[in-house]
């Protein structure tokens, strides 16, 4: 639901000096997705490496070029490692041109949160661009910021925003099917007068207003690309705190469009036909960026400019793109064949094969490696006779003997005590270290302590879903420890259902067993009942918004239910703390009476069940 109207006329007092201003952006550094998990678990998506520069520094590099002269950096995620960053960069030195501001907060939740809070702190003094932290471009931004001053000197509240679009016709790679968009637009003006995600639709509909906006001509453009860099006014910051609906820019274009007669603002386009501007937006978009950079698509910004000012990052372009930083070594009969990077000290045996390949620092690869497509960061140990293919293996990783890595696998920051031959599709993989089993060609074998999450089934030894269970469990103890809010180990949680592929019944489910458990953890597995339930009641009423998350519908509050009566059915000498638990959730509001009578009245069930519910305490419950 919107707020009131837009306070398109709220005065400012930076307005007779809007011309005079410098020209400022507002850079989000925070995607509020977890589309690059397991790998932004350890490291922001804004700091991970693409051909081995920070992708906030591609970012900030764009708005200097563009001649921005105050940036102001919202971190949410990992906001310590950004700014520390930021700090030891080119961008935070006295002789920068660009000013960098590090505003930081736990509170950001959307584009929204932001920009309610640009707003509240009165940051932005005239027009402002808006970008997020992972966009990559050198496009030319002056002809449209002179278009957008120029509307906003006719009549100043009118044209809020002006978004920066590409022509590239559909299924070029560097279109985004996430972001594919079908824009309506007068021909003349340039003013957008519909815009719609395409993402999966088969059917188009458009509002018949558009045919009847007073425009001579208008166009409907299905080959654009969004390049996620805005123009905006200082009402745009405004809209979002009137209108507290808006959570992301397409909200804000939607909400405008719908509402352009009520409040009489309107959004603009500028169409490129040349440069380059994409977003990292996921890791199929991160493998064609790093392509494009690599074979110099985003000219100026190559490789061996060294744009970052970072110190010994500075490399050598040779034929076929090939890069090579200071203190490589390569050995006999191997071959960088065209498009490579290999970063500083790093060390390549006999008779490998690397062709479109981006290899960090420090790295030390063995004999008859073959790599294509592959993204190698730093420190990264690889033996003798691994293949690797479109794929991504974080800092630290060591992979062994024979590993074969298919298409799209990911192998995140440090990880240990993993036997694999072979990795499928798809396949996200955390906290392992790989190795081949000399003595099986074709099995997977998988070490106790490891996981897999690739298509084939995991050992028995240890399954995903106890693996999950035990990071769950880890999730809750540094809660505990380090007092973090529910709203961020919800966050936690579904960044880990979605990395092991676990249903959101399964993650309530398991989250009621850890939960239940975690007293036997803490106090061992001998202590009373009266202790049991002193120690697990608090814990109950702390979490308590991180079960509501998950316990929504009346199925959800059965199959909680029946969680608790596994757990309290292999604990029997417990039984009698069921009633405190059940009173304890029906008073917190996460179960309802009807859905506790409801699992109480079932017939369906074991013998021992039935002596469970016919306990002295549920019985009282009961009464």
């Amino acid at each position: 639901m919107a707020g009131k109207a837009g306070k398109q006329n709220r005065p400012r007092k930076a307005d007779k000096d809007e011309e005079e201003q410098p020209l400022q952006a507002v850079l989000v550094a925070d995607s509020f997705n977890r589309r690059f998990f397991p790998i932004s678990k350890d490291q922001p998506r804004a700091l991970l490496p693409l051909a081995n520069v920070s992708m906030i520094d591609y970012t900030l590099e764009f708005l200097t070029s563009t001649g921005v002269q105050e940036t102001f950096v919202f971190c949410c995620w990992m906001s310590s490692k950004i700014k520390e960053h930021l700090l030891k960069s080119k961008w935070c030195r006295p002789t920068s041109p660009n000013v960098v501001h590090v505003i930081t907060s736990d509170l950001y939740r959307s584009l929204g949160d932001v920009l309610r809070d640009v707003d509240a702190k009165a940051l932005v003094r005239s027009d402002f661009l808006l970008v997020y932290g992972d966009v990559v471009s050198n496009i030319d931004v002056s002809q449209a910021l002179l278009e957008h001053k120029q509307r906003r000197k006719l009549d100043k509240n009118v044209s809020v925003m002006t978004m920066i679009f590409k022509e590239s016709p559909p299924g070029h790679k560097t279109r985004c099917e996430d972001d594919d968009i079908i824009v309506a637009m007068d021909s003349k003006s340039k003013r957008i007068l519909h815009y719609q995600r395409a993402q999966a639709l088969k059917k188009l509909h458009f509002p018949m207003n558009i045919f009847h906006s007073g425009s001579d001509e208008f166009e409907i453009r299905f080959d654009l690309l969004d390049c996620h860099i805005s123009i905006c006014s200082p009402q745009v910051a405004e809209l979002f705190t009137d209108n507290f609906d808006y959570q992301t820019k397409n909200d804000f274009v939607r909400g405008l469009l719908v509402n352009e007669e009520i409040l009489g603002n309107q959004i603009h386009m500028h169409v490129t036909k040349d440069g380059y501007g994409a977003r990292v937006s996921n890791l199929l978009m991160y493998d064609q960026v790093s392509s494009d950079m690599i074979r110099r698509w985003i000219y100026p910004i190559t490789p061996e400019a060294n744009f970052a000012d970072q110190e010994g990052q500075s490399c050598t372009h040779s034929r076929h793109n090939v890069y090579r930083e200071p203190g490589v070594s390569l050995g006999h009969g191997s071959q960088m064949e065209e498009n490579v990077l290999i970063g500083r000290n790093t060390v390549i045996g006999a008779n490998c094969t690397i062709s479109n390949t981006v290899i960090g620092a420090n790295c030390v690869i063995g004999d008859n490696v073959t790599l294509d497509r592959a993204y190698i960061w730093n420190k990264v140990r690889i033996a003798n006779d691994v293949k690797v293919k479109q794929s991504v293996i974080c800092d630290n990783v060591k992979v062994k003997h024979g590993v074969v890595l298919n298409e799209q696998c990911v192998l995140a920051y440090n990880l240990k005590n993993m036997k694999l031959r072979l990795f499928y599709k798809h396949v996200h993989v955390k906290g392992l270290v790989l190795n081949a089993d000399p003595e099986s060609d074709s099995e997977s074998e998988v070490s106790e302590g490891s996981h897999d999450l690739g298509s084939h089934p995991a050992s028995p030894e240890l399954d995903d879903v106890k693996v999950f269970q035990n990071e769950v469990h880890g999730t809750l103890q540094r809660g505990l420890d380090e007092n973090i809010g529910c709203d961020n180990l919800v966050l936690e949680i579904n960044s880990l259902k979605y990395a092991y592929n676990i249903s959101l019944k399964e993650v309530m489910q398991i989250l009621i067993r850890v939960v239940l458990e975690f007293p036997f953890h803490q106090q061992g597995a001998q202590i009373s009942t009266a202790q049991y339930s002193s120690h697990l009641l608090p814990l109950l009423k702390k979490w308590a918004p991180v079960f509501k998350n998950y316990v929504k519908r009346p199925q959800d509050q059965m199959d909680c239910l029946a969680s608790m009566e596994e757990v309290f059915l292999e604990r029997e000498t417990h039984w009698a703390a069921l009633v405190k638990v059940l009173m304890s959730m029906y008073q917190l509001e996460i179960l309802e009476e009807e859905g506790i009578m409801h699992w109480f009245n079932q017939s369906s069930t074991t013998d021992k069940s039935q002596q469970l519910r016919k306990n002295q305490g549920v019985r009282f419950f009961k009464l």
